[in-house]
This record gives C-alpha cells, sequence and structure tokens, in this order.
C-alpha cells in the first residue's frame, strides 16, 4: 500500500492549481505572462494577491497530504514519509498533466515540513519572509527557505529528514536555475509589479 501511496502522492503533487486557478479566477493562462510559471507569485502577479495565496495553500495541501498520510495513515518510518514528499515535489516539478513541466516546489516544499517538522519550518519561514521584505525577491527568499530547513533541523537535533531536505533543497535550487541568473546579473523582477506595469 505504501508503494502505491508513492504513486498517489506524485500525481496528487502533479495537479496544477495556479493554472487551475487562473484560469477559473481571470480566465489567463499564467504560462503566458508574467514570469511563465504556474507558482503562486505568478499567479498573485498576474491575478491577484487572494488567488496566489489560495495557490499557495493548495500546492502546500499537495505536499503536506502526501506525507500525512504516509505517516499517520499508513504508519510508514521516516525513510517512506521523505520518499512520499520527495514523489510529491517531483509531481509539482514535472507535473504529468503538464507535459513534464511545472511550478518550483517551493509551496509543497512548505505544506511537507509543516507537518514533519514544523518548529523547524516556522523557523526556516521567518528567515524566509524576512529576506523577501528585505529584497523584494520571493524567488531568494525560497531559497534561502530550503538552504534553512536541513540547518535547523541538523541544530535542534531532529536529524530524520535532513538527508530528504538536502535532496529537495537541490531540486529546488534547480528549478531556480533561471532566478539564481537573474539574481547574479541583477535582472531578477520584485515579486510586486508596479503599477503602471503591463504584464508581458
Amino acid at each position: 500500500m505504501q508503494y502505491l501511496w508513492l504513486l498517489c502522492s506524485y500525481l496528487a503533487g502533479s495537479i496544477p492549481f495556479g493554472l487551475l486557478i487562473a484560469r477559473l479566477a481571470c480566465g489567463i493562462d499564467p504560462r503566458k505572462g508574467g514570469s511563465g510559471n504556474v507558482g503562486a507569485t505568478n499567479v498573485a502577479r498576474l491575478c491577484g494577491f487572494k488567488w496566489g495565496v489560495a495557490t499557495l495553500v493548495l500546492d502546500a495541501a499537495k505536499g503536506a497530504l502526501a506525507v500525512a498520510v504516509m505517516a499517520h495513515v499508513l504508519k510508514q518510518p521516516p525513510l517512506m514519509v521523505g520518499a512520499a514528499g520527495l514523489c510529491a515535489i517531483l509531481g509539482h516539478l514535472y507535473s504529468v498533466f503538464l507535459r513534464f513541466h511545472g511550478g518550483k516546489a517551493v509551496a509543497a516544499t512548505v505544506g511537507i515540513f509543516l507537518v514533519i517538522t514544523p518548529i523547524e519550518l516556522v523557523i526556516s519561514a521567518i528567515v524566509c519572509l524576512l529576506v523577501i521584505r528585505l529584497s523584494g525577491f520571493v524567488s531568494l527568499g525560497s531559497l534561502v527557505l530550503v538552504v534553512m530547513l536541513p540547518i535547523v533541523q541538523y541544530f535542534m537535533g531532529d536529524t530524520r529528514y535532513v538527508i530528504p531536505s538536502l535532496v529537495i533543497m537541490c531540486l529546488v535550487f534547480f528549478s531556480h536555475r533561471a532566478n539564481i541568473a537573474r539574481l547574479l546579473k541583477g535582472e531578477e523582477k520584485p515579486w510586486q509589479k508596479k503599477k503602471n506595469e503591463v504584464p508581458k
């Protein structure tokens, strides 16, 4: 049953909530505007803050569901719980419904660690939000979040999920490779568009 749930976790992670919300809420395809991403930041940029939050919550729920069922319903050890989380992340990044394209997996990461290491997530999220507040770049804050997670887990003595955290960190960095290049060049756009900016 646990192996079947790994497949279910991938399929749940593959659901493109950002695309569904953007189409239903404002009749657009987020892949054709803003950053071209189906994640919460681009949906917020194109459709408004509340729809971005809705996307964030639903994308986080995909990760949370994957690990919650594996841990609390199927009663599996941390290795299998981490594997379920990774499957949800892979579904989000390489959605079967989007021809194996997808988002950047930050919201799904939040959902996963909200269930399995909530205190460590909150600490990492506070640092992430401070970075976003100071820099204006969600991408930079997201990268800080996934770097902080395994560090905080290690220093708080909960090492059960350090390895999955490191794997997820690598996947999130890979998904943000274009953002990293723009940050290094000083070309990354802040998450809030200017009032006179027209989405391209």
